[in-house]
């Protein structure tokens, strides 16, 4: 790809969202009942590609479950509320009900409450029990800390996740994790990420992981682009570390799983993310606005509570329906945010695509004019696509 001239002395790739891309259709169409969005990752089949995102406003041991009865997998993150406190309802309430300009602070404080590890086991085994996939988070730094906890309870997929998360952490002070070391060594698969260039997944991907995050900073509620200046927009990100995946099969044999992490409110992103190389998404905010959402209407990321740094901001989100009219429908809306995989079937069938690894060749084009051409009616009321 041609480099554009940032000024004398800097030059850089042009990078592309969601919003800058559309999806050309192809000669053929077809029913939407004959297109498989399922998704395969290490021995765990899914009827959605979908990883509900390890968000405490997202994700609870409850959410976890009925998402995985949907058909999707919930990450819930061990460094949460529901490791810090036996019972975080009135927490969570707390939260909901907090002033804007008092949120950070406030949250800070909830979140110096340690983990303990005993509710480390306990939150495991609470989804376990009910025969849904269990699958949790931890951060690189308190990853071997957690291990024995989480081994114990017999979980079944792992992810290592931070804002950028490298196969090369270099410090002075602390011993870091060995990623390529720790993944080989232990019996349970492990997902790594975010990342958002080719190199970044490639080295991800040889460290032994099943499957690498893609994204840095286009959630809703993160603020690392602009406390940090770093991120690339995700299409680009995708397609680049489809790429990543495409090289590391040819040197090893072995398909990573390449899932996108962020930055999707519609069906449309969704189906967007997939034609771009995604095998999978992580979605969060769509996720908050149902009505069993922890987060009672709001959310907020990871590093919201970070002690001296926080990037991130707690957003409100409209609640408009229950987990299952969100994934599966029925849509009784017209914006693409609900029902984001009966689109996802439905662009794939229109396209004429039949699994999601076929609608990862659709012909995609860089267009700006896709979500505004024609549209001057809806803009002017605030309606569909505007809404």
């Amino acid at each position: 790809m041609a480099e554009v001239e940032i000024g004398i002395g800097k030059s850089g790739r042009r990078a592309y969202g969601f919003d800058d891309i559309a999806i050309v259709p192809s000669r053929r169409t077809r029913d939407p009942e004959d297109v498989d969005i399922s998704w395969d990752i290490d021995a765990y089949h899914f009827d959605l590609p979908l990883m509900a995102a390890a968000m405490d406003g997202v994700v609870s041991p409850a959410t976890a479950i009925e998402v995985g009865r949907l058909g999707g997998v919930a990450v819930l993150n061990l460094e949460g509320l529901w490791t810090r406190y036996e019972d975080p309802e009135t927490v969570l309430d707390e939260i909901a009900g907090l002033e804007p300009d008092k949120a950070t602070v406030r949250m800070q404080q909830i979140y110096a409450e340690p983990v303990k590890e005993e509710l480390i086991g306990q939150r495991i085994r609470e989804i376990k029990d009910t025969g849904v996939t269990s699958c949790a988070s931890v951060t690189p730094q308190r990853t071997q800390q957690f291990t024995k906890a989480i081994l114990e309870a017999e979980l079944d997929l792992l992810v290592i996740q931070g804002t950028v998360v490298s196969a090369e952490h270099v410090s002075k002070t602390v011993e870091p994790l060995n990623l390529k070391q720790f993944i080989r060594e232990l019996e349970i698969p492990v997902i790594v990420g975010g990342c958002a260039s080719y190199q970044a997944a490639l080295h991800l991907m040889r460290t032994g992981a099943v499957g690498v995050l893609v994204g840095v900073g286009p959630g809703q509620a993160c603020t690392t682009r602009g406390v940090l200046g770093i991120g690339i927009p995700q299409a680009t990100a995708i397609a680049d570390a489809a790429g990543a995946r495409m090289r590391h099969l040819d040197e090893t044999g072995v398909y990573v799983q390449v899932i996108a992490d962020g930055g999707m409110s519609t069906g449309g992103d969704v189906a967007k993310a997939i034609a771009c190389g995604a095998d999978a998404v992580m979605i969060g905010s769509p996720l908050a606005a149902a009505h069993e959402a922890p987060g009672r209407g709001h959310h907020w990321g990871m590093a919201t509570f970070h002690p001296t740094l926080p990037r991130g901001a707690r957003v409100k989100v409209e609640q408009r329906g229950t987990l299952k009219e969100i994934l599966v429908g029925p849509a009784h809306e017209n914006d693409g945010r609900l029902n984001l995989f009966g689109a996802l079937r439905t662009s794939m069938a229109t396209t004429g695509y039949e699994s999601v690894k076929e609608f990862q060749k659709a012909e995609v084009m860089v267009a700006p004019a896709l979500k505004t051409e024609g549209k001057s009616l809806q803009r002017s009321q605030g309606v569909g696509m505007e809404h």
